[in-house]
């Protein structure tokens, strides 16, 4: 009977566990390279957001401006309610010419820029109109705390408030 001798052990490791290993490190090098961590992300959802609400701020004023150019009665109504807005704008790092900036970087971009918001010659119509899009602005402000850091978390809050509160005032003066 022959003898056969024991298979020989392979000294080192083998193919499958190399394999593996390169695809993993493969993995974590190019998630580790890709250069937007949760820090990069939040700050730039950050400053997405707070360019948000300057835009949304801005186009808020348009409409206030549109309504009170349609009813200048409204005028000692309103301009509290407009001031504040302009405030929130401020805040949200939004300048006096933001409208304009938008339309030039909206045509090299090829975004649209806003339409300009036109007032209802009924004078009803035109607060709720105003007091609607003052809901949609506060609602949307309301959802977006989540995804933003502290302090921008709290101004969002409070100018979201201040436009619900907005919102009231409006609605009670179509009454």
């Amino acid at each position: 009977m022959s003898y056969s001798p024991p298979p020989r052990a392979r000294s080192g490791p083998r193919r499958r566990t190399l394999l593996a290993s390169l695809a993993g490190a493969a993995a974590l090098l190019t998630g580790c390279s890709a250069g937007t961590g949760p820090a990069e992300r939040a700050a730039s959802a950050a400053t997405r957001a707070r360019a948000r609400a300057a835009r949304d701020s801005a186009d808020l004023l348009a409409r206030y401006d549109a309504v009170l150019d349609a009813h200048p009665a409204l005028a000692d109504r309103l301009s509290p309610l407009r001031a504040a807005v302009a405030a929130h704008r401020h805040a949200f790092g939004g300048t006096p010419d933001d409208r304009a900036d938008q339309t030039q970087k909206g045509a090299k971009v090829g975004k649209s820029p806003s339409p300009v918001p036109t007032a209802s010659a009924d004078r009803k119509e035109a607060l709720t109109s105003l007091a609607s899009a003052e809901r949609t602005v506060a609602d949307r402000r309301a959802a977006a705390l989540l995804e933003v850091p502290g302090e921008l978390a709290r101004l969002m809050a409070s100018v979201s408030a201040a436009g619900s509160a907005h919102a009231y005032l409006l609605t009670e003066a179509a009454k």
